[in-house]
């Protein structure tokens, strides 16, 4: 496999990575991602809440789940209270509401530094993909499978792609925060 071509899957996984993170941060605004890191408790199986219900978004402020199974609205209204969302389910017998409150200003600090700490673990997990990939050139060049010229082509590439990855990532963090900032 290429270097540029294995340098690009590793850093876009590294990204993906980075947005569905990011899709777990409340900045105050419904969004069905909010609920994709909780499991439920099923017959003694713990699956996905996604997989158990249908997720919808009625308004702005709101999450609507209605669970294909009608007797398993109490497991699910455990594991969101059991979650780390901070946000409390009321149930009415066939759905469950979730009525997302808004962002203190205390709150959009904190939550500005952990996008700002997300999308620098992202720039990290680049470089070091850069690190490895920068190596396999060297030891390449070093074992006679490439010249010098082609070893300096591909560095340049490799720092060029990282680059753009980089920007990519201050990109995705900025307009997160820029969600997160509005009121």
């Amino acid at each position: 496999m290429s270097t540029t071509k294995d340098f690009k899957e590793r850093a876009e996984k590294s990204i993906s990575v980075l947005k569905q993170e990011l899709n777990t941060v409340r900045a105050g605004r419904a969004n069905a991602a909010l609920l994709d890191q909780i499991t439920v408790e099923y017959y003694g199986t713990p699956t996905p809440l996604k997989n158990l219900s249908n997720i919808s978004v009625p308004d702005p402020r709101t999450l609507m789940i209605t669970p294909f199974d009608p007797s398993s609205i109490q497991a699910v209204e455990k594991a969101i209270m059991t979650s780390n969302l901070g946000i409390n389910p009321s149930n009415d017998g066939k759905n469950i509401r979730l009525v997302i409150p808004p962002v203190t200003e205390e709150r959009r600090v904190e939550l500005t530094k952990l996008i700002k700490r997300m999308g620098e673990d992202s720039k990290i997990a680049v470089r070091n993909i850069r690190r490895d990939i920068m190596d396999d050139i060297k030891r390449r060049e070093k074992d006679g499978e490439i010249s010098e010229d082609e070893q300096k082509m591909e560095q340049e590439e490799i720092q060029k792609l990282t680059d753009e990855k980089i920007k990519q990532i201050d990109e995705i963090v900025e307009e997160k925060n820029k969600e997160l900032m509005e009121i």
